[in-house]
């Protein structure tokens, strides 16, 4: 079994560590925030990710995973580390990787014996040429590495489930010796028959903003197309469903909705924006995602201004579902922000409600008006907007959404609503691309 440290204990770096020590490896998980650390040794988890306390508390139990402060020792009696630090847009659309330049000096100056380095994080492509040469700067004379890429493909929400049963492993490393260590790191997916793919660096940094890109894109599409049908007579559900039965299409991410958030599509929609503009072949694909992305967002806070006659001043809102997707506290880049933003904008006050992000929304807005239920967040409210798909909202009380709010106006978001229903209750609503206001 190996011995791996996890630089980053973040989003990435935590559920990656748990997974790589359920495979029966030591890992180290370590990070210069002592809080972070205080609360992973006291067996708290500062993220939510379902099922990630229990992969946790599973390895700590039998002594495979651990966490520390000392970065330094970490890295001294490590075989493999692993780079899982924070990557955030810059001000020109590109990823600030400048905490990853620091873990490299940081490697670099604690090189004591052969080590395979792995970045796990997000990174432009041609990162891995300057992760080496820092650490060739800063290592002691004669010292000796490999680097690998191995790019993360966890969605929020499914983290777990994605890290220990992944659809493919990409591993990007020039040297066959590091390739073999790191195909013994994931030995019990390559036992178990899941494709590891072996590449270069460049191809596997490539390998994940493609893909995120790709579904940004689709996303963006489908939102164009729903639009449309709104013009047109169309339902988008029934356009979808015929789409997502093409074998060429599939029917993942055509889900039409108020646009895309969390710590990925955003960032990096606009990271491999910036680089090929840098790289002299724009991607003009992208780039138009990204525009309709940021529209979308702004048709809704407008669907929700016609259905109260263009007019917020005094109003009181109910928004529910503050995260940018179910079954994560990540409220970052989500579309409830703009909303709540608009509405504040208009002269309105926000009842805003979320199962698990109100504490992340506090961030944004500290002084909204936070319920611990939807039925308290939607009393005595002038309209509703429903803009995360929790499966408690999908099985909401129309009957009592209308007795507890002042006028019986909702917006739908994420299409989750029964319009027959919305209907036969008197309810004045819109969705998206689906039937228009009543």
């Amino acid at each position: 079994m190996k011995k791996i440290t996890v630089i980053g204990t973040g989003y990435v770096g935590l559920v990656s560590g748990a997974g790589i020590s359920d495979f029966g490896h030591y890992v180290n998980c370590a990070d210069k925030i002592e809080s972070k650390i205080k609360l992973l040794q006291q067996g708290e988890i500062p993220i939510y990710e379902p099922g990630l306390d229990d992969l946790v508390k599973r390895n700590v139990s039998t002594g495979r995973l651990s966490f520390t402060t000392n970065v330094d020792e970490a890295i001294q009696t490590a075989d493999v580390i692993f780079i899982a630090v924070g990557t955030p847009q810059g001000e020109n659309g590109e990823a600030n990787i400048s905490a990853v330049e620091s873990v490299a000096r940081a490697i670099g100056k604690n090189l004591n014996n052969y080590k395979v380095i792995c970045t796990k994080s997000t990174v432009p492509i041609g990162t891995g040429d300057r992760v080496c040469e820092l650490i060739r700067e800063t290592m002691p004379k004669g010292g000796v590495f490999d680097y690998v890429s191995n790019p993360e493909f966890l969605r929020e929400g499914s983290a777990v489930k994605d890290f220990l049963w992944p659809d493919r492993v990409v591993i990007g490393a020039t040297s066959e010796r590091a390739f073999d260590i790191m195909r013994d790191v994931y030995r019990p997916l390559y036992v178990n028959e899941k494709p590891i793919l072996h590449t270069n660096v460049a191809t596997a940094e490539m390998i994940k903003y493609a893909a995120n890109a790709f579904l940004a894109l689709k996303i963006s599409y489908i939102n164009e197309v729903a639009n449309l049908c709104e013009k047109v007579g169309a339902d988008i559900h029934q356009v979808a469903k015929a789409m997502g039965q093409d074998g060429r299409i599939s029917p993942k991410f055509l889900h039409p909705g108020p646009g895309y958030g969390g710590s990925c599509f955003p960032k990096d929609t606009e990271a491999i924006a910036a680089l090929s503009r840098k790289k002299g072949a724009p991607m003009h694909t992208i780039d138009a995602a990204i525009i309709t992305n940021n529209e979308q967002k702004i048709k809704m806070t407008e669907k929700l201004k016609k259905l109260v006659d263009d007019d917020l001043t005094g109003k009181t809102i109910g928004v529910l579902g503050l995260a940018f997707k179910p079954n994560t506290d990540d409220v970052r880049e989500s579309s409830s922000i703009d909303m709540i933003q608009s509405i504040l904008d208009g002269g309105g006050q926000v009842h805003a409600f979320d199962p698990i992000a109100n504490e992340s929304m506090k961030k944004y807005f500290p002084n909204l008006k936070y319920f611990t239920s939807w039925k308290e967040a939607c009393q005595n409210t002038d309209a509703v907007a429903i803009m995360t798909e929790w499966n408690e909202f999908r099985g909401l009380s129309l009957d009592t959404l209308k007795t507890i709010m002042k006028s019986p106006i909702i917006l739908d978001t994420r299409n989750i609503l029964s319009i027959e229903k919305l209907i036969e209750y008197g309810f004045r609503f819109d969705n998206v691309g689906r039937l228009k206001i009543q």
